[in-house]
């Protein structure tokens, strides 16, 4: 068993509570409320500064020009396709430009953004990957249970959404990233809990994530707070 999925199997049981939290099936079936799609796309938007930085740190710290490559690529599609689905969607979802730059952080918002400028900051290329490759796994994971596109929500902000983490692309790219994960795994004891630790937390905050995109919006204002501007675009 490689150190990726020894890893997703100590913390099975979040991973599995995010990939099949209910806030997903609501994504599956088209029937999540604005309201909570609303929230999580804004939430979720403040995480492109650190993992567009996280997406670098890897093109700097990787092993060999082939596996640069790779993330630079990734780097480009990010900053294309995705950001155009966001902009899409606060555009539909009447999001005011405050909201979009720099809303009321939720604290699970602010902490999943601490893992990733902590990780980044390592400048430790196990470490890196540890989060890159939790966001990226599970999204895949959650996003292949829609089954065929001809069985997804008809809504494109919805759909658009699962096609972006359930595509042959991003398939294989998830595939790479956990080989070259197994890859590098550390050999000192020390370093080696320090990712395992890592990609722990990363389990954690993914599902709490969803918890809270589906908190109501009356007790998710007491709930969060304004961000630091270092935290913000």
């Amino acid at each position: 068993m490689g150190f990726a999925n020894e890893l997703r199997n100590q913390h099975a049981e979040d991973w599995d509570a995010a990939v099949n939290h209910p806030f997903v099936d609501q994504l599956l079936d088209g029937s999540l409320p604005d309201e909570n799609l609303r929230h999580y796309l804004v939430q979720d938007y403040q995480f492109c500064d650190a993992f567009t930085a996280l997406l670098g740190q890897a093109v700097a710290s990787a092993p060999s020009l082939p596996s640069r490559l790779v993330f630079a690529g990734v780097l480009g599609a990010f900053a294309s396709d995705e950001n155009t689905y966001f902009q899409d969607c606060f555009a539909e979802l009447d999001v005011p430009e405050a909201d979009r730059a720099a809303p009321a952080l939720h604290r699970v918002t602010r902490d999943f953004d601490a893992l990733m400028r902590s990780a980044l900051g390592t400048r430790s290329y196990p470490e890196v990957l540890a989060v890159l490759l939790v966001a990226e796994w599970l999204y895949g994971d959650w996003a292949a249970r829609a089954g065929d596109p001809g069985q997804w929500p008809t809504s494109a902000k919805h759909a658009e959404w699962i096609r972006l983490h359930n595509n042959p692309e991003y398939n294989a790219w998830v595939t790479w990233l956990r080989d070259e994960f197994d890859a590098v795994e550390p050999k000192d004891a020390a370093a080696r809990g320090r990712v395992a630790a890592t990609f722990g937390e990363a389990v954690r905050l993914e599902r709490a994530f969803f918890d809270a995109a589906l908190v109501p919006a009356e007790v998710r204002g007491m709930e969060r707070e304004p961000g630091p501007a270092a935290l913000r675009k």
